[in-house]
């Protein structure tokens, strides 16, 4: 990797601030972009990409790997992944622990995976599998859950801990999913993050979420479409300060707002990332 991801945060780039980045160069660590949305062989999208790929780092996150399917993985889409992280040197490359295509239907959806034996068995063979042609490791991100899968033989950390520790993956921790999941299923939040070792967790996300009233009550929904709740960034301050500073994300893909609103909900996660890193030189702290 030319330009490894710092610990530091950054966000996800959006065509219609590519010229504004290349112009006034905000300073943020990073960008992350969807990898099936520069797929194509050419035209504006690669041009604006490279430009700016030549002053930050870059981290691919996939949609459309579909890990978790029961069926064999789609090595033509691993392929132009591969293809695309030879063009960009990305510093991290992401998926979610999620499935997408059944035979040839596709979803577009991040449909939830079973916390069975069996579909933690299909998961480490597909990580496996792509990190073999990709020829290096990837990071899987924990999905937001709206209701809880019958037949669960094990916790959400508890089976991405065993897919991190089995495949030789990393995790990306997506603190709004953590919320969401544990709000609509009545699970505490700290505690899901708790169950995850910090030497596994390689990125952390930040996003929005809406409120949908029913009759049963409040469900949350991970929309990326609004700024980051004070909960959830408390949230991320006390994890931050357990596992260390880690490349941060700020997600938002509806209602995207102009870049400096952006910019600032990343320095608000700066300042977490900069408090862990002054908390590090304090003699004899260590992180769990």
């Amino acid at each position: 990797m030319a330009n490894p991801v710092p610990a530091d945060a950054g966000i996800g780039l959006k065509p219609q601030h590519y010229r504004d980045i290349i112009a006034t160069r905000p300073p943020l660590g990073w960008f992350e972009v969807h990898a099936e949305n520069y797929m194509g062989a050419g035209g504006p999208p690669h041009r604006y990409l490279g430009a700016i790929r030549e002053f930050y780092p870059l981290s691919l996150h996939g949609v459309g790997l579909s890990l978790g399917s029961a069926g064999p993985l789609d090595r033509d889409h691993v392929l132009a992944l591969k293809d695309l992280a030879e063009r960009y040197e990305p510093g991290l490359i992401s998926e979610h622990l999620a499935w997408t295509r059944h035979g040839d239907t596709h979803f577009n959806d991040l449909l939830p995976v079973p916390l069975t034996r069996e579909a933690l068995d299909v998961m480490v063979a597909h990580v496996s599998e792509t990190q073999d042609i990709l020829g290096r490791q990837i990071l899987v991100e924990n999905p937001s859950i709206y209701v809880d899968i019958e037949g669960a033989e094990m916790s959400e950390p508890a089976f991405l801990v065993a897919l991190a520790r089995r495949s030789g993956c990393g995790l990306l921790a997506d603190i709004n999913n953590v919320y969401v999941s544990c709000f609509n299923r009545g699970e505490d939040a700290g505690e899901w993050l708790d169950a995850i070792p910090a030497e596994l967790v390689g990125e952390v996300h930040l996003a929005g979420h809406a409120e949908d009233e029913t009759d049963g009550g409040t469900l949350l929904i991970d929309d990326h479409g609004s700024a980051v709740r004070d909960e959830v960034f408390a949230l991320y301050r006390r994890f931050i300060a357990r596992i260390g500073a880690r490349p941060t994300l700020i997600e938002r893909d509806r209602n995207v707002p102009e870049l400096g609103a952006l910019v600032a909900e990343a320095m608000r996660a700066q300042e977490c990332l900069d408090e862990a890193r002054a908390s590090d030189r304090v003699p004899g702290r260590a992180h769990g």
